[in-house]
């Protein structure tokens, strides 16, 4: 082999890491854990691996898009304490915790639900756009806001008592694979099709790559960043549901932190904080590499407190990471 089909060779694996390196990543997390724990690759751990990511994931979808348009959003977990609670409180047969007349048919909670998420993320989304206020500022606001209104909503006591079709959002199987599952699958493919396929997808990147080229093509910044930050709240929503379901009760403090796990999701996930690169299929997979580590650190008995300091490096490491392409791509 001559030397410069050696440099072509290297020259391919080097762009091939470069384009598929969040998978490469995941394959060699799972290949080294299926190695040092004889668990790791049972099916009930796999299930139960993609049953927690599900949250996660779901809330990190949300996020990708505010971050696509260069925003942030710090309140998806309060958010998804607040919906989840709301609708906890329409499908709950406890006569003292629930809204009068309920319980509720399970589809008519789950509605209320996320559409208090998106009327939490509609009222961020309004005072990013209209009155250029930071977007680190207003969800950090709003953090502190849904927190408040839960704990105002539910007395500060969790709301118990879920009916059974409720609780089945999150704690049902098909097939014996948990419902949670389908969900976090069915928003990817969605997510999917509307960044990569849709008119108000390629708005999203053109506002976060450049958007006073953006707004001189005609598209309205303003209106894109409003609906990214709906459509984080729905999905944050979304996500609370399906963790009051799967606990059997809406808790005021549930979704603590979260919003940290989704970004970092998204992160580590390739997703630009500087806006315009990234998608939800890389997202998934981050969210999926934070899962699959939690587990495999549990399984090797590691201190919890031990995953926050490793999440943090892989941050900063994905950050610096974003950083260094983007120096080289100027």
């Amino acid at each position: 082999m001559t030397t410069q089909r050696r440099y072509h060779y290297l020259h391919v694996a080097l762009e091939l890491l470069k384009s598929y390196g969040i998978i490469t990543a995941f394959i060699v997390l799972c290949v080294v854990l299926s190695i040092v724990s004889d668990y790791f690759l049972e099916l009930q751990n796999i299930l139960n691996i993609l049953r927690q990511t599900s949250i996660n994931g779901i809330l990190a979808i949300g996020m990708t898009f505010v971050i696509l348009t260069r925003g942030i959003d710090l309140s998806v977990g309060s958010v998804a304490a607040l919906a989840g609670i709301v609708a906890a409180s329409f499908a709950t047969t406890s006569s003292i915790a629930g809204m009068p007349g309920a319980p509720y048919w399970a589809v008519f909670a789950t509605v209320i639900g996320i559409l208090t998420g998106m009327v939490a993320g509609g009222l961020s989304g309004t005072v990013v756009s209209r009155f250029r206020v930071p977007p680190f500022v207003v969800t950090l606001g709003m953090l502190s806001i849904a927190r408040g209104l839960t704990l105002l909503y539910s007395g500060g006591l969790p709301v118990p008592d879920l009916t059974p079709r409720f609780r089945w959002i999150g704690t049902g199987e098909f097939f014996r694979i948990p419902i949670p599952i389908f969900v976090l699958l069915g928003v990817f493919a969605v997510s999917w099709w509307v960044l990569g396929r849709t008119r108000f997808g390629r708005h999203v990147y053109a506002t976060g790559g450049n958007p006073r080229a953006a707004t001189t093509s005609g598209i309205s910044v303003g209106r894109v960043r409003l609906l990214v930050y709906v459509i984080s709240g729905g999905l944050a929503g979304l996500a609370g549901i399906i963790l009051a379901a799967r606990t059997g009760s809406g808790l005021p403090q549930a979704g603590i932190s979260y919003e940290l796990d989704a970004i970092a999701a998204v992160v580590i996930g390739g997703t630009s904080l500087s806006g315009g690169i990234g998608g939800v299929t890389g997202t998934l997979f981050g969210a999926l590499i934070i899962g699959v580590m939690n587990n495999g650190l549990d399984l090797l008995g590691v201190d919890s407190n031990y995953q926050q300091i490793f999440k943090g490096l892989m941050i900063v490491g994905a950050v610096m990471l974003d950083s260094t392409r983007r120096a080289d791509s100027h």
